[in-house]
């Protein structure tokens, strides 16, 4: 509860003084250790993500779209969405070889408030349940907080979509609840849960980032030795 008051004796919320809106993201490359994540380029990106995405139907079931017919298809389902600036698509490429191994996506930008969402995350197997799709939520929660000086950022899902619930809540995202009847998506009604991250618990979470994807954290099997959720504890 906001100690403030205003003339009228109303609890109030914090003073921003000098508050600004934000920049919009850039389309500009993030670089880590493990991977890379840069804009959409069909032309570069389509093979790999088809051969990566298209295969399982399970990694559909979540997503607005289905799965695409043909790699063509798949193709000239990319360039429709490469040029939006809201949502701003990116390839997730392995640092190694430029092979693009999923896509994500900032969304629902709104610079005057600072408030940015995470979304269209779609994960190969190479990427799912491995360091290097932790590695790139946390270069894209940097861009947003640290780069950009965003106050919030939002991952929101289907309620149902146990995986990316559980995401949300490893990378440090707090649930907030969940939308009821929020959407009606592929013919299904959809109820949508809310997560969120703040600039004032960002630093808590980039550390534990840091420590978790030290080489030294991963035995030679790449096994880690302490969790996520372990480091953010400490």
């Amino acid at each position: 509860m906001s100690a403030r008051v205003n003339a009228a004796g109303q609890p109030i919320g914090p003073a921003l003084p000098g508050w600004t809106p934000r920049p919009r993201p850039p389309r500009a490359s993030m670089q880590g250790r493990l991977c890379r994540i840069v804009p959409l380029d069909p032309d570069r990106h389509a093979a790999d993500l088809y051969a990566a995405l298209s295969p399982d139907p399970a990694r559909w079931t979540y997503l607005p779209a289905e799965p695409p017919a043909s790699a063509a298809a798949y193709r000239d389902r990319l360039a429709g969405i490469a040029a939006s600036t809201d949502p701003l698509h990116h390839a997730i490429l392995d640092a190694a070889g430029d092979r693009a191994l999923g896509l994500a996506a900032y969304l629902r930008i709104e610079p005057a408030h600072g408030v940015i969402e995470v979304g269209h995350i779609h994960f190969g197997p190479d990427l799912a349940g491995r360091a290097a799709g932790t590695e790139a939520m946390a270069l894209m929660m940097a861009r947003a907080f640290d780069e950009l000086g965003y106050r919030r950022y939002e991952w929101k899902c289907d309620s149902l979509n146990a995986p990316s619930r559980a995401a949300a809540l490893r990378y440090g995202f707090t649930h907030e609840g969940v939308f009821r009847h929020a959407v009606v998506t592929k013919g299904r009604s959809r109820d949508t849960a809310w997560f969120s991250v703040t600039d004032a618990e960002w630093p808590r979470l980039r550390q534990a980032f840091a420590a978790w994807l030290d080489p030294g954290n991963f035995d030679a099997a790449g096994r880690q030795r302490r969790s996520l959720p372990e480091f953010r504890g400490a």
